[in-house]
């Protein structure tokens, strides 16, 4: 089974720079995606084959989450059961015969962390919602999840120590979640894997350099990791300032 996710910054901007090319080219069975920035309709979105599930955020052309899926789900739920966190339209789960699949964009901590507080107050009850999902049955946890993990995780780690996406108390709950049962998949594979990106500023000429983030995440269950056939990223892939991650898995 092959699954992508992409956080495209913007959906009908990312239309307008090949994203069906690539949605076609990439050729998942599930599609994830994040900061669609729209409500349904829109944009026309025409994806023969494919069921759409959206949750959109409350405010217009702010955040918001989608999947597109070719195997019909058994169920699908919307937020993470939060009452200060379900209106950002941040994630959604699909339950399959075998798993969970949740796909997030974690809120950004914002410059100087003036969002941290509420950065951390999600990871906690998303960790919590995670593990009660894994008590029923394997989860597949994916999205733009806003932090570098480890120093190999982004091009300048000691320039960008304390940042957004690379603060200690981010990195901590990254370390909690793995800690509770789960595998980040790329670096299970991939060790030792430098210069492996998923998200470039657009100033400075960073993708250019490949000054870049990996942001972009495939986390599995403990149970799980051993039917992961591969990580990949796709940095060839244009239209955003991330590019899609994919999960070949089962």
């Amino acid at each position: 089974m092959k699954l992508v996710s992409w956080n495209v910054n913007g959906l009908r901007a990312c239309l307008g720079k090949g994203f069906l090319e690539s949605f076609a080219a990439l050729d998942a069975d599930v599609f994830c995606l994040q900061e669609t920035k729209m409500q349904p309709g829109q944009a026309e979105v025409d994806l023969p084959g494919y069921v759409q599930y959206w949750n959109s955020a409350v405010k217009k052309g702010y955040s918001g989450t989608a999947v597109f899926t070719r195997v019909k789900p058994l169920a699908v739920t919307y937020g993470i059961g939060s009452s200060e966190h379900d209106g950002e339209g941040r994630a959604i789960t699909l339950e399959f015969d075998n798993f969970f699949l949740v796909n997030c964009y974690v809120p950004n901590a914002q410059r100087d962390l003036t969002r941290l507080s509420f950065r951390m107050a999600w990871e906690d009850e998303l960790r919590a919602y995670l593990k009660g999902l894994d008590g029923r049955k394997p989860v597949i946890y994916c999205g733009d999840l806003n932090v570098a993990h480890e120093e190999i995780d982004l091009k300048n780690p000691k320039s960008n120590r304390g940042n957004a996406g690379f603060s200690d108390e981010e990195r901590g709950k990254m370390t909690e979640l793995l800690a509770a049962g789960f595998v980040d998949t790329f670096r299970y594979l991939y060790p030792e894997a430098a210069g492996a990106y998923s998200w470039w500023s657009y100033m400075y000429h960073a993708r250019e350099n490949n000054a870049g983030w990996r942001i972009d995440y495939f986390i599995v269950s403990e149970s799980i990791k051993d039917a992961v056939n591969d990580s990949v990223i796709h940095p060839e892939i244009m239209g955003s300032d991330h590019c899609p991650v994919e999960l070949d898995i089962f």
